[in-house]
Parts: C-alpha cells; structure tokens; sequence
C-alpha cells in the first residue's frame, strides 16, 4: 500500500508539472514535448491501476499519433516565433484565470477537509481479466463485428479517396 502511495505521488508530480509547462512553455514545441510526457505519465497511472490495455492504448494513440500530428502542424505552420510576437489582446483573462484557479483550489480544500471522499462506499474488487484486451476483442470481433467492418471499410474509401484527390494530374 505504501510504495502505490509513492508511485501515485511521483506520477502525479511529474503529471502536474508537465501539465504547468504546457501552459508556461513559450516554445510551442517544447509545449508538445511536455504534452508527451504527461500523456506517458497517465499511462503509467493506467499501469498502477492494472489497466494495461488502456495504458497501451494512451501511449499509441495519445503520445504517438496525436502528439506526432501536433508537432507535424507546428513544424509545418513554423510558429516557434510565431507565439512570442502576438500581442495580448486581453490582458485581463490572465487575472481571472488566477482568480478561478485559486477558486478551484479553495473548493477542492473545503471538499477534502470537509471529508466528503471518506463516506464513499469501496469499490467492489475488479475482475481478473480487467484491464486486458481480451474482454475488448471479445466484444469487438463477436458483439461488434459489422460495425467494426463497416468502420474499416469507410477508412479505406477514404484513405484510397484521398490518394485520389492529392495525385497529380500528369495528362
């Protein structure tokens, strides 16, 4: 129980400070690259939770697809001076953001002094195919087969329909 503790508080230190550094982070790539490192972080929750398959899918589809979109978009759009020469046209959204952070603060010290959390009943044990991808493709290939097909097959129209629309014309 102690070193789950540790794990939790670790991973939710690193968590919080990458989340900070996203929103600090003058550099838009270095925003991305913060934006990885959470996202790996909450992959590892996923991990101490004994939910692999979603660990496994927050790293391939969260940390590699999305986060290589993101910073394909930025590398293309060339904004690493971009963001530093835009003027602030409201300065005072900063101000209330502070105020509704501090906000956010105070009510999660009331509601965890206050020991709402405590009366919560716990949760039953899961069980002990959770978190693996056996019950999922079980659903996905028996319970969700033709829309699973359905869905493959619009993809591939659409990928085949996109290779179609960027050809060049040589003609």
């Amino acid at each position: 129980m102690i070193a789950e503790l540790v794990i939790f508080i670790i991973l939710g230190t690193v968590a919080v400070a990458t989340g900070v550094a996203v929103i600090l982070s003058k550099n838009p790539v270095h925003a991305v690259l913060f934006l990885v490192i959470n996202f790996f972080s909450v992959a590892m929750f996923y991990l101490v939770l004994s939910a692999q398959f979603v660990a496994f899918l927050q790293i391939l589809v969260y940390a590699g697809a999305i986060m290589v979109l993101f910073l394909f978009v930025v590398m293309l759009l060339n904004l690493t001076g971009a963001i530093e020469s835009v003027q602030d046209k409201l300065p005072a959204q900063k101000w209330v953001g502070l105020a509704l952070g501090i906000a956010l603060l105070l009510e999660a010290g009331v509601v965890t002094a206050a020991g709402v959390f405590r009366q919560v009943p716990a949760a039953p044990p899961p069980s002990p195919n959770f978190g693996t991808s056996a019950p999922v493709g079980v659903k996905l290939f028996f319970d969700y087969l033709l829309p699973f097909e359905v869905t493959s097959v619009l993809l591939l129209i659409a990928i085949v329909g996109s290779i179609v629309l960027a050809r060049r014309r040589t003609y």
